[in-house]
């Protein structure tokens, strides 16, 4: 197999709660929610570099989608890594982060790789590390 990863999908609880924390807080841009007029189609799409694509889904959805019980979609057992340039950039969005209401679960500080980096979660519990890496500073 030899994925090609474009779509990393969160499931959320609230579709217009994370969107707000997404767009308004953490200044991600997006055309806001769509698909409404479609059963379980509601769902909220960022563009990211690199052609990546961040989507919003609700729980409910996901769950009646992929056919699997409410009560086995969980939030937060994978880390979205946001690599940045900076030592000074890590500090500017976990500040961002902790103002749009973010958990910060471990501050930002030297790591033992030689890089610096945070933890926080967003309102749904998806953990999310932003993270500089001397070995892996990110394209324009």
């Amino acid at each position: 197999m030899k994925p090609f990863i474009k779509v990393i999908t969160l499931a959320v609880d609230d579709l217009e709660h994370s969107l707000a924390f997404y767009r308004d807080g953490m200044g991600l841009e997006t055309e806001g929610i769509f698909g409404t007029e479609f059963e379980h189609g509601a769902v909220v799409f960022f563009h990211l570099r690199s052609g990546l694509i961040l989507a919003l889904w609700p729980k409910e959805s996901l769950s009646v989608e992929a056919n699997i019980p409410l009560s086995e979609i969980h939030s937060g057992g994978i880390t979205l890594a946001n690599n940045v340039r900076s030592k000074a950039e890590v500090d500017d969005v976990m500040a961002q982060a902790a103002r749009a209401g973010a958990t910060i679960t471990d501050p930002a500080r030297d790591r033992f790789f030689g890089g610096y980096s945070g933890y926080f979660r967003d309102p749904d519990g998806h953990i999310w590390e932003v993270i500089w890496n001397p070995g892996m500073e990110p394209e324009e």
